[in-house]
């Protein structure tokens, strides 16, 4: 299974440093204020590509906190000891 799963990474390494070597043309990206950006496509995609997985993560960021206090206030209640609750028997009528 292991060299199964490095075969698979392989096929896809080598099929993207093919497409990567066959897109180095340089493109412009023309941005707001007449900025302009020119590189090889690939840069560009790779680039676009980090962006959008780094947004992915920050978007992500507050839930896991969020998630992280609650887990240690949890275990924190969890640590406090109970006190035993003494419970009346019902009066005899």
């Amino acid at each position: 299974m292991k060299i199964l799963t490095w075969a698979l990474r392989l096929i896809i390494f080598l099929f993207l440093f093919a497409f990567a070597a066959q897109n180095t043309e340089p493109v412009s990206l023309r941005f707001v204020l007449g900025q302009i950006w020119q590189a090889p496509l690939v840069i560009i995609l790779l680039a676009f590509f980090a962006g959008g997985a780094l947004l992915g993560v920050l978007s992500l960021l507050g839930v896991v906190f969020r998630q992280r206090r609650e887990i240690a206030r949890l275990k924190r209640d969890l640590d406090q000891p109970v006190a035993p609750v003494a419970v009346e028997p019902p009066p005899l009528a």
